[in-house]
């Protein structure tokens, strides 16, 4: 009766096991292509807020009052 058990819980260990398995895929142009981009958005926004600079004030449309 043990050696059913243990052959049991080997298998399910196996199981286990096959599933944590991680297949790679190769890498993609188009992620790589992606990351650039995304990294030269962020490039020309920081470069836009040191030309802007702390000087500039863009009020907001929501807080003005409106006169009848």
């Amino acid at each position: 009766m043990k050696l059913t058990a243990e052959k049991d819980i080997a298998a399910k260990i196996a199981a286990a096991r096959a599933q944590l398995v991680v297949v790679e895929s190769p890498p993609s142009a188009v992620a790589a292509l992606g990351a650039a981009a995304l990294a030269a958005m962020a490039a020309l926004l920081m470069a836009g807020v040191v030309i802007v600079g702390p000087g500039v004030q863009f009020d907001d449309p929501t807080t003005t009052t409106l006169t009848r």
